[in-house]
């Protein structure tokens, strides 16, 4: 279950590879054939002898991450209007700058059951992980247009990023526990820490794929150009001329505006957020420093690696050592990537910025 998006990128791979002919394509039919059979053969060997020896309850505990994603992600994510569709195909230029002229979104139409049901099973095999594109925009609507279009985005990655790191902590280390016969012993401090240490672990990796530094740099860009706001306190700067906040004005830095009866400052250098959004003014927080989020990773896995050094210290059974030894084997070559890419990046981002407060390209 785990190596499902394994098997298929080596099949789509495959049928990538050579000439396009009618035996290549029988051949990769019959090899997906198979494939699709020797797996379906396994589970249901699998589950036989599982509900031979075991009871129901814990066979439930087998579907039930696939239980908890489809009502969680499916149907709330189809239940919002957004103005980009929620499987991360990012609309073309041309569409977004009509759209927006026209004022008319491009809203989500509704979808019936079998093909969210579709939909998740597909995702699950071959998940879509296109890079959106940054154009610069120019029109405040455009600016902000794009930011909600991100921020879906986003969320669907760390939805994503989340599940699949839980449902491999889920399989890999407390599975295992609910099928214990009562005649068997388990650490079960052992157990809550590695079962940990396979979420953590999982999480950082499936950051770093999901969250390329390219991303976080389209972020970076969009956040800038969308700048924020601060609130400020009655009565303050009354000798300061003040302006009343409108949707079409790109608003310099240090200007006072009023909206929604409470005054606000200008911070960023590009300003068309919204004063009183304050998902917005979370956007600029989290991608305005555009490592912070390489930071993060870097300090979550620095702590993960130091942390398993110290258990393999102090570890005296072969069990503990050689499972603490195969995590910290993957975690450093993590930890080389993350920092490879964090001293490129403070390079590249030392530069100094340009006229629109943004690092050249």
């Amino acid at each position: 279950m785990l190596a499902r998006r394994l098997v298929w990128a080596l099949i789509s791979e495959a049928s990538q590879v050579g000439t396009s002919s009618m035996i290549h394509d029988m051949a990769l039919i019959l090899a997906r054939l198979v494939l699709l059979t020797l797996c379906i053969w396994v589970l249901c060997w699998t589950l036989v002898n599982l509900f031979r020896s075991h009871s129901v309850l814990n066979l439930l505990f087998l579907g039930y991450p696939f239980g908890v994603y489809v009502p969680l992600c499916c149907f709330h994510q189809d239940s919002r209007n957004q103005p980009l569709s929620t499987d991360c195909s990012y609309l073309v230029q041309d569409q977004l700058v009509d759209d927006s002229a026209s004022g008319v979104g491009s809203l989500v139409k509704p979808k019936d059951l079998f093909s969210l049901l579709r939909e998740s099973v597909k995702e699950q095999f071959n998940p879509s992980v296109t890079t959106p594109t940054h154009s610069c925009p120019l029109s405040p609507d455009l600016i902000r247009n794009e930011v909600e279009g991100l921020k879906a985005d986003f969320n669907r990655r760390i939805k994503e990023v989340l599940f699949n790191s839980l449902f491999s902590a889920y399989y890999v280390a407390f599975l295992p526990l609910c099928f214990v016969k009562s005649t068997q012993y388990y650490d079960m401090r052992w157990s809550c820490e590695h079962l940990i240490m396979v979420w953590i672990n999982a999480f950082v990796m499936l950051t770093t794929q999901l969250l390329p530094p390219k991303y976080c740099d389209l972020l970076h860009r969009s956040a800038a150009h969308l700048g924020k706001w601060q609130k400020l306190e009655h009565g303050s700067y009354s000798n300061t001329p003040q302006h009343i906040w409108s949707e079409s004005t790109i608003w310099p830095q240090g200007v006072l505006v009023r909206h929604s009866r409470c005054l606000y400052k200008a911070v960023g250098p590009y300003n068309v957020a919204v004063p009183s959004d304050v998902s917005h003014a979370r956007f600029y927080f989290l991608f305005h420093h555009p490592l912070r989020l390489l930071n993060l990773l870097i300090l979550i896995e620095g702590s993960v690696v130091c942390y398993q050094l110290y258990s393999l210290l102090r570890s005296e059974k072969w069990n503990h050592t050689l499972s603490m030894a195969l995590i910290l084997f993957c975690n450093y070559y993590v930890l080389f990537k993350l920092l490879r890419d964090r001293i490129v990046l403070g390079k590249a981002y030392s530069y100094p910025l340009n006229s629109y407060g943004l690092k050249a390209h």
